[in-house]
């Protein structure tokens, strides 16, 4: 089971580890151009907040993403991306999911 990891202390691996996987999803999703990740992906003082999930071992990020301003404009995501991050924060484990929000 996963659960919020909102107690966890926001370490220069962990905001390593959110940067990491952020721009792993613009990456696979067409670039800033195309593609923006919701905005708890950009809130490095909190380390990923509410997108990053317990995983035990590394970093596991869930997050919302869509077309550039699709949060501000109140639109819907279009994809839902899910990526575990290694403990250092500077390489990814695995993409587990990355397609239409689940």
């Amino acid at each position: 089971m996963v659960f919020p990891a909102l107690a966890q202390k926001v370490s220069k691996e962990n905001v390593r580890a959110m940067n990491t996987a952020r721009m792993r999803a613009e990456s696979i999703n067409g670039g800033l151009n195309n593609y923006r990740a919701a905005k708890c992906m950009y809130a490095t003082g909190k380390g990923g907040g509410k997108c990053l999930q317990n995983a035990g071992e590394g970093f596991l990020f869930v997050f919302n993403g869509g077309s550039p301003g699709w949060q501000e404009a109140g639109r819907p995501p279009t994809v839902e991306t899910e990526i575990l991050v290694s403990e250092d924060g500077d390489s990814i484990v695995d993409v587990v999911y990355n397609g239409s929000p689940r």
